[in-house]
């Protein structure tokens, strides 16, 4: 299986352990699954709040998805950094995801870079202090997903269906205009295409919200919950979090309207350039402010 793969996946994690718990009763088994996947070491509070997020409150908060493509002797590199604000009250999700070749400070090493190398160099803290600073809200909480075999969570769905806006072919596939049907493999290839969209990069994000939002409502169907154990067993090969079992079911519990009507924010007037040889994005600093207002209101910190 191809190691690149999309961090969409990893927004199922925290819902569908949620929904198969209160649906199901099976506390054990995803506690213990929960236990093994949570990084303690991993900080608790940012920097950029005074408090940690009271979830039972049902206060606003803010999650990284980090899709990380780990290769043999070698730490990897984060490919998709996708960052939610999730607000109950006004019961919405706002979400924008990060080009990888994004030029920027990465923090910690006092170099200007390829935000996705951030990772390379210092791990999941390292991304977590260099998002940040480039958004400049903080980041509550954090998803690490190893891409190595993680889809294959859409092939214990049963797939996903999707409409696809434009034909095209990779991968040795065909993907066909219209309602398609996608496993495993079929996915990854469908989100990983960009050459040949007309809007680059910023398609394949769009794949990737189409195809999050089809595994959110297709995962939680009444025959995928009776899964749970194949379900679980992949989640405790593939994710690492800084979320506890408790703060998974607070979320489910008070967060799940909100998680699902998701308003997609984007970097699209920024410019590609080369440095020193280099390919670099650059985003557009007013667009960048923008973002950081909206997220910053929708998080209730402006």
């Amino acid at each position: 299986m191809s190691k690149k793969k999309v961090i969409w996946i990893s927004l199922i994690t925290c819902f569908l352990i949620g929904v198969v718990v209160y649906a199901s009763s099976i506390y054990n088994d995803v506690s213990t699954t929960i236990q093994t996947i949570h990084e303690p070491e991993i900080r608790k509070i940012s920097e950029l709040r005074t408090t940690e997020v009271e979830l039972v409150k049902k206060e606003p908060f803010s999650l990284l998805l980090l899709g990380v493509d780990e290769r043999e002797g070698d730490k990897g590199r984060s490919d998709t950094m996708i960052v939610l604000t999730v607000n109950p009250t006004t019961n919405s999700t706002k979400m924008i995801s990060i080009p990888r070749d994004t030029y920027t400070e990465i923090i910690g090493k006092d170099k200007l870079d390829k935000i996705n190398h951030a990772y390379a160099f210092g791990g999941i803290e390292m991304s977590l202090d260099t998002i940040e600073n480039l958004l400049n809200i903080p980041v509550d909480y954090i998803l690490q997903v190893n891409m190595e075999s993680f889809l294959e969570i859409v092939d214990i769905i049963g797939g996903v269906n999707v409409d696809n806006p434009i034909a095209f072919q990779e991968g040795g596939y065909t993907f066909n205009e219209g309602i398609i049907h996608l496993d495993g493999e079929q996915a990854l290839t469908y989100v990983r295409m960009r050459k040949d969209d007309p809007q680059g990069d910023f398609g394949r994000q769009a794949r990737q919200k189409q195809v999050l939002q089809a595994i959110l409502k297709e995962g939680a169907t009444v025959n995928n919950l009776w899964k749970y154990k194949e379900f679980l067993a992949s989640i405790q090969e593939n994710i690492r979090t800084n979320m506890t079992f408790e703060q998974m079911i607070d979320i489910q519990k008070g967060y799940k309207n909100a998680l699902n009507q998701i308003e997609t924010l984007s970097f699209e007037k920024g410019e590609g350039t080369r440095i020193d040889g280099i390919w670099y994005y650059v985003v557009d600093e007013q667009e960048l402010n923008n973002v950081t207002h909206q997220l910053k209101k929708h998080l209730e910190i402006e």
